[in-house]
């Protein structure tokens, strides 16, 4: 709606605020897409709309400090820099190179035709994602002795990892690039979910102990780069 406010970002464009009804939401929620900045705002089904845009309109400052602080996005090209568990690599595009990626020392190496290789980059990445995840997995649900879980990856815009009532598991790919531990503190958590499916005392008990530790720092450092790796292969 035209009606509805919009915000600054640090190109000197707009940002709409997207209104979103959910018969499923208990809450006024507000976020700011880490991906692609977006403003979205979901409303319970009986909520107060204009109410709730007030109120959104309300954290004004928030919103426009969250989007300019976002990292840019950042394209995958030859000689960009790119995380990989926790690590930056040099990406190193060559034609005569094998297509299969490769670490060699500090770069990441990607052949064949140049159009093809962020595509073929993306596929491994994900694929090396799944293959580390999955195992990382059945290990924790050995500890909580609960039947393995089926598990598969994805690109959501809020959350890193979900678990379902059914006991089905899925996780953001770009997981692998952060450090191996954060990546198993996320492991931790959803399967603690498979003892847990609440964010109760006994849950957290649960994931410490799986862990073997609070994940406390794993949590923080997800929160203080996770714009960084949704920035990757945007743009």
């Amino acid at each position: 709606m035209s009606s509805e406010p919009s915000f600054a970002d640090p190109q000197g464009g707009r940002r709409a605020l997207v209104v979103r009804r959910s018969p499923r939401a208990r809450r006024v929620r507000l976020v700011v897409d880490p991906r692609d900045g977006a403003v979205k705002l979901t409303v319970p089904a009986r909520a107060n709309l204009a109410s709730a845009v007030r109120w959104a309109e309300s954290k004004r400052a928030w919103i426009e400090a969250t989007i300019a602080a976002l990292p840019r996005p950042d394209p995958l090209a030859d000689g960009a820099t790119i995380p990989f568990e926790g690590r930056d690599y040099r990406l190193s595009w060559r034609a005569d190179a094998p297509r299969r990626v490769t670490i060699d020392d500090d770069r990441i190496v990607v052949g064949g035709p140049e159009e093809l290789a962020v595509p073929r980059l993306l596929r491994w990445l994900r694929a090396e994602a799944l293959v580390r995840l999955k195992a990382e997995t059945e290990h924790y649900c050995r500890l909580a002795g609960v039947t393995p879980a089926r598990v598969g990856i994805g690109d959501a815009k809020t959350r890193w990892g979900s678990c379902t009532a059914s006991g089905d598991i899925r996780y953001n790919w770009r997981l692998i690039l952060a450090p191996p531990e954060v990546r198993r503190a996320t492991v931790a958590h959803e399967v603690g979910h498979r003892l847990h499916m609440n964010h109760s005392p006994a849950f957290h008990a649960a994931v410490a102990r799986l862990y073997g530790r609070d994940p406390a720092p794993e949590r923080a450092w997800l929160r203080a780069n996770g714009s960084r790796l949704h920035s990757f292969g945007r743009g």
